[in-house]
């Protein structure tokens, strides 16, 4: 159910840099963008920053969500259908970002 609502929010979320995302990866990095913001920088202090953190220790939480070993009503769905590529993909996306909010 959580995961069916975060897909339908997918449709809203417009203003991504979309040049920047990996195709195959555009519709799961605009799922991402719901709860930890366009670009990786959340607009809530409860959804963690993506944007800049080390490439390992996102590809580490992403397996461990998908795993079972990090327990998460709402990460756990949506890892559990990446591929390793997917992840690695997405690791080296969100580490590569930049760490500054941008300007509004």
């Amino acid at each position: 159910m959580a995961l069916s609502r975060l897909l339908l929010s997918l449709l809203i979320v417009s203003n991504i840099a979309v040049a920047k995302i990996p195709q195959t990866l555009h519709a799961t990095v605009m799922l991402c963008a719901n709860c930890h913001g366009n670009n990786g920088i959340s607009q809530s202090p409860i959804y963690p920053n993506l944007a800049g953190q080390k490439e390992l220790y996102l590809k580490q939480q992403l397996l461990h969500f998908r795993d079972g070993r990090r327990p998460s009503a709402v990460m756990e769905p949506i890892a559990k259908v990446l591929s390793d590529a997917d992840i690695e993909s997405l690791a080296a996306y969100y580490a590569n970002l930049n760490k500054k909010a941008p300007a509004e």
